[in-house]
C-alpha cells in the first residue's frame, strides 16, 4: 500500500492510500492545507488535532453551502425546463405589423408617370433605329 507524505498547516503527515489514488490524496490534502494555513495565519500555532478539526469544520461548512447552492440551482433549472417545455407546447402566434407608408408629395406621381412614358418612347425609338 503506497504511503504519501502531505503537508497540512505546516506539519507533515505520512498517509497510506490505495494504489493509484496518490494524486487524489495529494489534492485533498492541498485543500485541507489551504484551510489550515488560514487558521495558522489568523490564530498562530495550535495543537494539530485542533487545527485539523477546525480546518475540517471550515471545509464542511463550505461543502454544506455548496450543497445548498446546488439544490437552489437544480430547482431553478427545473423551473426553466418547465417554462421551456410550456413555451414549446404553445401554438405559434401570428403577429401582424402595419407599417405606415409615407404619402408622396403632390404632383410627384404624375411627374414620375410622365418620365416613365418618355423613357418608354425613347426606348422604342432606340429599338427602331437599331433594327433599321
Amino acid at each position: 500500500m503506497p504511503h504519501v507524505q502531505v503537508s497540512i498547516g505546516g506539519r507533515f503527515f505520512d498517509v497510506a492510500c490505495q494504489p493509484g489514488e496518490e494524486s487524489y490524496l495529494q489534492a485533498a490534502a492541498a485543500v485541507l492545507d489551504e484551510e489550515a494555513s488560514v487558521l495558522v495565519e489568523q490564530i498562530g500555532r495550535m495543537p494539530e488535532s485542533r487545527m485539523l478539526l477546525m480546518a475540517g469544520l471550515m471545509l464542511a461548512d463550505k461543502t454544506a453551502g455548496a450543497g445548498d447552492n446546488t439544490a437552489a440551482l437544480n430547482a431553478r433549472i427545473a423551473e426553466l425546463e418547465a417554462e421551456n417545455a410550456a413555451l414549446k407546447a404553445r401554438e405559434p402566434q401570428t403577429v401582424t405589423v402595419e407599417v405606415p407608408v409615407p404619402t408622396l408629395p403632390e404632383g410627384l406621381e404624375s411627374t414620375l408617370a410622365a418620365l416613365a412614358d418618355r423613357a418608354e418612347k425613347l426606348a422604342e425609338e432606340v429599338e427602331e433605329k437599331a433594327t433599321a
